[in-house]
């Protein structure tokens, strides 16, 4: 009876190893092998007294001519990082700036801005918003002087 679990652990020892060894080759032989990871932006939070209560992601699809208008988000900075096409990004007393895909721009929290697409292509941004305080409205229209 020893024998027979002895040799049955040695099976199945076997067959783990094997399997083992069989995916660390499949992945060793995998063009490119591991992932690479390309930062994007680093910063500090700007004007939300370095705290965040809720963070947002979203995606926004600028047909060609659309304008989001001027706007703020009070208590949330934003992230935006161009995915398809080009933008024009704005930020109050700044001049426009283009926003072309695998690009990134970070507009600090209550700074008026407004993104518009100019071309004749749709664009596509990444939104990540990291608010402060999430009971304040995620977007407030304003009037631009």
């Amino acid at each position: 009876m020893k024998l027979i679990r002895r040799r049955h652990f040695l099976h199945l020892a076997g067959g783990f190893a094997t399997a083992a060894a069989a995916s660390q080759s499949g992945w060793a032989q995998t063009p490119g092998g591991k992932p690479s990871l390309k930062e994007l932006l680093r910063r500090d939070l700007q004007g939300q007294g370095q705290k965040v209560e809720e963070t947002l992601v979203t995606a926004v699809t600028f047909p060609p001519g659309t304008i989001s208008g001027w706007h703020v988000h009070p208590g949330a900075q934003e992230l935006v990082f161009g995915l398809e096409g080009k933008l024009l990004l704005e930020l109050e007393g700044e001049t426009a700036r283009p926003l072309n895909a695998n690009e990134s721009g970070l507009i600090p929290a209550d700074v008026a801005h407004t993104v518009r697409n100019e071309s004749t292509e749709i664009a596509r941004i990444l939104v990540v918003y990291s608010r402060s305080d999430k009971t304040k409205p995620i977007r407030v229209d304003v009037q631009k002087s």
